[in-house]
């Protein structure tokens, strides 16, 4: 809170306060191609780094253990991996806000269509993520006619339901 709190106040002070609270609520309203073309080369190397390292990462979410006894150094690869999530996430909020759900549900998605084979899941989590959040941008747009609703809460509305449903699904209950 404190954090957002210094955000308002240096919107305020710049005169920049409605382009930060839509960024703090999310969205791609605002965003320009000279933004999108400074953020692409991280996400590019970010993703390009999960790709190439997706046997890797499925045979690490498989078991750790047989990982290392098929000769895979999991410190390295791991450090590797920590750092393109980290950049991944770093540009897209960057970009457009935070939006929670769509890390939460799209590889949940994926996952259930493709399998549990990284090296298809993050290229396909990336298509469809893109295609999903081109459409949630579409709704908030036109749902409410010349008025633009926060992408943030398009994706809510359709993200905690998926989110309990996950959560109901994972919880083990006893006759």
């Amino acid at each position: 809170m404190f954090l957002y709190a210094v955000a308002e106040g240096i919107g305020l002070a710049f005169k920049i306060s409605k382009s930060v609270s839509m960024w703090t609520a999310g969205g791609l309203i605002g965003t320009t191609w000279q933004q999108i073309g400074t953020i692409a080369p991280f996400i590019a190397l970010g993703t390009v780094a999960a790709i190439v390292l997706g046997k890797a990462l499925t045979l690490l979410s498989a078991n750790e253990e047989a990982a290392i006894g098929l000769g895979l150094r999991t410190g390295q690869i791991k450090f590797v991996l920590y750092a393109a999530v980290i950049v991944l996430t770093g540009a897209s909020v960057a970009l457009i806000g935070n939006m929670a759900f769509v890390g939460l549900m799209i590889p949940h998605i994926v996952r259930f269509i493709i399998g549990t084979d990284y090296r298809k899941v993050v290229p396909m989590s990336a298509i469809i993520g893109s295609i999903f959040m081109l459409a949630a941008d579409t709704i908030a747009r036109t749902a409410i006619g010349d008025h633009e609703l926060p992408m943030a809460s398009v994706i809510a509305i359709m993200g905690l339901p998926f989110f309990l449903f996950i959560v109901r699904k994972g919880v083990k209950t006893t006759p």
